[in-house]
Order: structure tokens, then sequence, then C-alpha cells
């Protein structure tokens, strides 16, 4: 199953023909301040994504080991690549339509900000969780 992807504006479009890893929510600070809240990512195989238009992708080298992607044009926070590794995240906003996808845990909750609760009865991690699956 091939799912499609987009950013507000069109200008980054994108088609991802592998399985794509569950969603996980990160609150790291990061996350925060490229969204404005915190991150809901999904995870693909960087070989199974594949771009239709990203004349306004940008990256930004948010760490010494990763960067973010996003469109230079209307702003939208796409992606986060780390420097190693098959894979590379999604935010699960830019998704189109219909996923199947699921929310499975939140990490970096240490980071989380003051003015939100995490209601739900998923697992949280204080950082990073490997187990979560956080590539």
């Amino acid at each position: 199953m091939t799912v499609l992807g987009s950013c507000l504006c069109g200008g980054v479009r994108f088609a991802v023909a592998g399985p794509l890893r569950p969603v996980v929510a990160c609150h790291c600070v990061q996350c925060r301040k490229t969204s404005g809240h915190y991150v809901a990512a999904t995870s693909a195989l960087r070989d199974d994504i594949r771009f239709a238009a990203d004349a306004s992708l940008r990256w930004f080298r948010a760490s010494t080991t990763a960067r973010r992607g996003f469109c230079g044009t209307c702003g939208s926070s796409l992606f986060w690549a780390p420097d190693t590794g098959p894979r590379m995240s999604i935010h699960a906003g830019a998704l189109d339509g219909a996923t199947g996808l699921a929310l499975i845990g939140h990490i970096f909750c240490a980071d989380k900000g003051d003015y939100y609760t995490l209601c739900d009865d998923l697992p949280q991690a204080s950082q990073n969780d490997p187990e979560l699956g956080t590539q």
C-alpha cells in the first residue's frame, strides 16, 4: 500500500511505498519548538520514500545527529532524519487521508510542556524508548 503526504501548500509532496511504523508522540524540547506543541510521527525506510515535488523542501540541522525537514514556503514541519540508520520519521499530520496507523506511546515526557496533560493509557517514557521504535 502506498501512502501519500504533503505540506500545507503542496510544495512538498511525497509517497511512501513501504510499511509505516505506528505513531509515537515526542515531547522533547526540539519537537515542541519545531511544531508549537508535540510531534506525532511515524517512520519509514528512506528507500521507500519518493518525492513528487521537493523544490520547497528545506533542511535544518537540529542537532549533531539529525536534521529536520520542512517546507520553506508554508513552514509545514514534515520530517526528522537521523544522520545514520535506514529510517526517517514522518510527521503523521503530513500524511493524506486515512492511514490505519495508531498512536502507541509517548517519549521524552520529562520535557513535555506544563500546559497539557497526557490523559491516555499509552506507555510514557521520560526520555527515548527504543522499544517504541523512535526512528
